[in-house]
This record gives structure tokens, C-alpha cells and sequence, in this order.
């Protein structure tokens, strides 16, 4: 059982920068993938940014020059350093990770909220 707990959600003006964290119950170094997701209300969980136990990340366009995704295996964290946001942004943000042994899990944190206003 893995436990996410994020922090550093808020309120931010376009253009503006945000660094989400995301602290992991166990060592980050048994975890596979961690990463973010976004959903807003009525909307598909979508995958934000993601990063293998090799350091490999993976964005999709949407994001892709505007957000960074790191992990820090000795905190135990993952973080998602967000700039040059828009209100497209704004939406509530999801921790995940991912254990692949001995069967695929994958693990949820609470959610914070991002809102991208003037």
C-alpha cells in the first residue's frame, strides 16, 4: 500500500508559476511511475506528466515546455513544477503511483486544487 499526500495547490494568475508536491508513504525507489493527473468536473482523469523509476518523463502536448515533473528518491517526493499556466490549467490536480510487482497497483492521492484566474 502506497499513501500520496499532496500539497501546494492554490490560486494563481495566468502566466503565473505553481510546484505541486507529492510525498510517497514508502520508498520512492519500490515505486515504478509516479505522476500527476488532472480532471475537472464531468471531464476524463487525464495524465498531466509522468516519470519512471529510470527518470524517464513522459507530457503530453498540452503541457509539454510549460510543466516539469521530478522525484526526489530520498524524500521520497515527486514534484510538478508548473509555469506559464493558463485557465485551461485550472482543474483539481492527482498524485499517482504505480507498482508493477508482484502485481500492477496504482495509488491515488487526495486531489488539490489548481486555479489559474485573474
Amino acid at each position: 500500500q502506497v499513501q500520496l499526500v499532496e500539497s501546494g495547490g492554490g490560486l494563481v494568475q495566468p502566466g503565473g508559476s505553481l510546484r505541486l508536491s507529492c510525498a510517497a508513504s514508502k520508498s520512492s525507489f519500490s515505486i515504478d511511475f509516479m505522476g500527476w493527473f488532472r480532471q475537472a468536473p464531468g471531464k476524463e482523469r487525464e495524465l498531466v506528466a509522468s516519470i519512471g523509476k529510470d527518470g524517464t518523463t513522459n507530457y503530453p502536448d498540452t503541457v509539454k515546455g510549460r510543466f516539469t515533473i521530478s522525484r526526489d528518491d530520498i524524500k521520497n517526493t515527486v514534484y510538478l513544477q508548473m509555469n506559464s499556466l493558463k485557465p485551461d490549467d485550472t482543474d483539481v490536480y492527482y498524485c499517482w503511483a504505480r507498482t508493477a510487482w508482484p502485481l500492477i497497483r496504482d495509488f491515488w492521492g487526495q486531489g488539490t486544487q489548481v486555479t489559474v484566474s485573474s
